[in-house]
């Protein structure tokens, strides 16, 4: 499976665009796009993580699957070029720019049980993405629960795979500024917690906020 980097700019622009907004470390967002919209993340200061989970908005129950993706593009990673699939295998988004060039879909979101497994038992009360996922989930109103969430993309993450198949957390490569962009290609439901991690180095053990646009198709 290729490692390699695919980095490719966007020629949008900002001024252009119809939404625009800081998402603080440790807050979550949800935001339904419409078929043809551009979506983008921007890490604004560098090394932070965007946990991000996607669904069809018209069947809540076919959301992002990290297996029928990668089985789609035979890549463990995430860059230009990537389209992002459903269960069914339906095409969410086509990811079209990415200045960093390669994101996670493997590491999964941080919870009290993962950081208490990780790193010691007194950090089970600490924030995390699980956490920010349900509340999101629960106050978007469309009859979302736990059930729905699934193993999610990492953006601007560096979760190497090794040889024999296991995972490592290590520093990021993303840098500030740093942006992925990508294109819905149905009506589709965004999910992102802006991960508070304050444990390893994938954000530099100092979790910053994200930079959210989008523009219409």
């Amino acid at each position: 499976m290729m490692t390699v980097l695919s980095q490719v700019k966007s020629n949008l622009k900002v001024e252009e665009a119809i939404y625009d907004e800081l998402l603080p470390a440790g807050e979550g967002w949800m935001y339904d796009l419409k078929p043809g919209q551009v979506f983008r993340i921007v890490d604004i200061e560098g090394n932070q993580a965007a946990d991000t989970l996607f669904f069809d908005t018209n069947n809540l129950e076919d959301h992002y699957s990290a297996i029928a993706t990668i089985s789609a593009q035979k890549n463990v990673y995430l860059s230009t070029g990537s389209i992002l699939r459903a269960e069914s295998g339906k095409e969410l988004l086509k990811i079209e720019a990415d200045t960093v060039g390669r994101h996670d879909t493997l590491g999964g979101a941080c919870s009290a049980q993962s950081n208490t497994v990780r790193y010691a038992h007194d950090r089970v009360t600490m924030h995390n993405c699980r956490d920010t996922f349900m509340k999101q989930l629960a106050q978007y109103g469309k009859n979302y629960t736990k059930r729905d969430l699934a193993p999610n993309i990492n953006f601007f993450m560096n979760v190497p795979l090794s040889s024999e198949g296991g995972l490592e957390f290590a520093d990021g490569i993303s840098g500030p500024g740093h942006y992925v962009e990508m294109r819905a290609l149905c009506e589709t439901t965004v999910l992102i917690s802006n991960c508070p991690q304050l444990n390893n180095p994938c954000s530099g053990f100092n979790p910053t906020a994200l930079r959210l646009l989008i523009w219409e198709k």
